[in-house]
This record gives structure tokens, sequence and C-alpha cells, in this order.
């Protein structure tokens, strides 16, 4: 587990109360080997009754789940953002334990891959970590400036396994390589349960 702060300083105290809270996520995933968290202090004063932010990240052996939450505290944020990992990897177990007609169980997305796991993937060339945030950028006081910036590794896809993707992290979008048409596409979330789909030309 790594606990870290971008303008926070994160006391030992608050480290074991993490630990405690992600302990009781590992029944629903095994092969999760890390959770990554990070804590933010939004600094924009209209967003003083919800500036405390904790995001976490599993991964494992299958895809990464992530999750994060405001809150006028960390603590309220991290249970909040406990809560929704929880429910993604409850979601993601169920999955993989559906039967189908003909007693047949599906081979879990894991089970499959995992003698094709790569561990290059979760390392760049440079050795730094594949989910990278760059340092963030300096509050100059006001609206338009690019704060942050993520680097992933890009692993060819289906549209199919991106909407599933996008589903485990829980946003409204998810920027992926296209397996059929070798470019990069774009899924969203579409209103009334819809998805829509931008491929480039």
């Amino acid at each position: 587990m790594v606990v870290s702060g971008r303008n926070v300083e994160v006391p030992d105290h608050y480290r074991i109360h993490v630990a405690e809270k992600l302990a009781r996520l590992e029944r629903f995933d095994p092969s999760i080997f890390l959770f990554d968290v990070e804590l933010f202090h939004e600094r924009n004063r209209r967003q003083r009754k919800a500036c405390q932010r904790v995001e976490i990240t599993a991964r494992g052996r299958g895809p990464i789940v992530r999750a994060e939450a405001c809150a006028d505290s960390f603590y309220a944020a991290l249970d909040s953002a406990t809560q929704k990992i929880e429910t993604r990897l409850r979601r993601s177990k169920d999955k993989r334990r559906v039967v189908h007609y003909g007693d047949k169980t599906p081979v879990s997305v894991a089970r499959a891959t995992a003698t094709l796991v790569d561990e290059s993937l979760f390392t760049q060339a440079n050795g730094a970590a594949a989910h990278a945030h760059a340092e963030e950028a300096e509050d100059e006081g006001g609206p338009g400036h690019i704060v942050r910036t993520k680097v992933h590794t890009a692993t060819p896809m289906s549209v199919d396994d991106a909407l599933y993707q996008m589903e485990l992290v829980g946003h409204d979008f998810f920027l992926f390589h296209d397996r059929e048409t070798d470019r990069p596409s774009v899924v969203y979330r579409r209103h009334a349960f819809d998805y829509g789909l931008i491929r480039l030309a």
C-alpha cells in the first residue's frame, strides 16, 4: 500500500486508518498487490465544503480499479471512496462468478490473461510507473491552466473491453487504443444508460 499526499502531509495515524479500511477489500480480489492512495487538498474557495479529495487505485492481475471522492475531511472522503471501490470490486467479482446455461462457468479475464501478464506494462522504458502523475502545477490564482497530467500505457483492446474498463474506474469517458482501427478512440457515457464512441479518422 502506498499513501501519498499532493500539497498535503500524511500523518502516521491516517496511514494506519487507511490500511485498516483497505484490508477488507482484498477478499474481493486476492490478486490485488497494490493499493495506491492519494490525498489532495482543493485550493478553490468555492469547493470549501468538499475540499479534501481521496483517490484509491487498486492494482492486481486483472483490470485496474479506481475510485475517488471529495468531502469536508480526509476521513469522510476515504469512507466514500472505499465504498465506491468496494462496489466496483464486488461487481467485478460477481461478473467472474456468473454461471451460464449448460453448467459452464466462464473463464475470468484475470485467469485467461494470467500467463500473458507482462511486468513491463507496469513500468515505462525509463523505469517510471506506468500510472504516473506529473508534478502539480503552481497555483497561479486563475482557471484555464493544466494542473495535472497522467501517462498510461496503451494496450490495444476492443470497444467492449474499453467500456468494461470505464465502468471499473468509474469515469464518464475512457481513452483507449482501438484494436479494430489501430487508432486512439474514446468511449463515453450518455444519458439513459447509453454509450458513445469517438474514433479518429
